[in-house]
């Protein structure tokens, strides 16, 4: 089972990473082998890059929380909201900074500053720089205090990330539990070989081996797969 857990861990990567169809055909036609190489190697690169989106989003909550304290404190001092938001963006370490220069290019030359923190506000972990957004929009249009919407705002943040954080310590449980139990076949043969009844000669020199082989390994990825859902359901209903 260990043996065919790896082979499956290891294939499914690439898998997914190699050429596609067209690649196949073109190549296939053309004789040129070069041109799937390249491309082989780009999908590498891209996944070795690929960030975790669970990661990324969090970092960008925390960025979103960090700017809009930064915002506040700078307009205490009496900078102006454009000002005030190109210093606070200034020192925050966000997980992308490209994605808020523009932000800065707008808010220095004193354009819409709403609309550009909507276009930078990413898919995932984006929810406060849309809210924001709409601090600023609403600021402009009903002219309310920008400082208390933003503090308002990122007190609301604050409060859910950290709401977030006490359902994913809640969760991490049932995680750890499902991770064990996953490896627990491992454990089995691990065992059995100790004892001297050579499961691996079983499971891989018989049919009747193979078959509850490949049986125990679509059911450990089946519960793993089942448990992870179910997990990330819950989490879902507790935010």
């Amino acid at each position: 089972m260990l043996v065919v857990a790896v082979l499956l861990a290891v294939a499914a990567p690439l898998v997914w990473m190699g050429p596609d169809l067209e690649t196949v055909r073109l190549v296939s036609l053309v004789g040129s082998r070069d041109e799937m190489r390249w491309r082989l190697m780009a999908r590498l690169v891209t996944f070795a890059r690929r960030p975790n989106q669970a990661r990324q989003a969090a970092a960008w909550r925390m960025a979103s929380i960090e700017l809009c304290q930064g915002v506040v404190a700078e307009l205490a001092t009496g900078r102006t909201p454009g000002e005030a938001l190109a210093r606070a963006v200034s020192c925050l370490e966000p997980p992308d900074p490209s994605v808020l220069r523009p932000v800065v290019a707008i808010a220095r030359d004193g354009g819409d500053v709403a609309s550009a923190l909507e276009q930078a506000a990413p898919d995932h972990g984006g929810e406060g720089l849309l809210r924001l957004a709409a601090c600023w929009r609403v600021s402009l249009t009903v002219g309310g205090g920008l400082a208390a919407l933003i503090e308002r705002v990122g007190g609301s943040l604050r409060e859910a990330e950290a709401h977030r954080s006490e359902v994913a310590a809640q969760l991490a449980g049932p995680r750890s539990t499902a991770t064990l139990l996953a490896g627990l076949p491992v454990l089995g043969l691990l065992l059995a070989a100790g004892l001297g009844l050579r499961p691996l000669s079983f499971l891989f020199g018989s049919p009747a081996g193979f078959a509850c082989l490949a049986a125990g390994v679509l059911l450990d990825l089946a519960g793993v797969w089942w448990t992870n859902r179910l997990v990330i359901r819950a989490q879902r209903v507790g935010l």
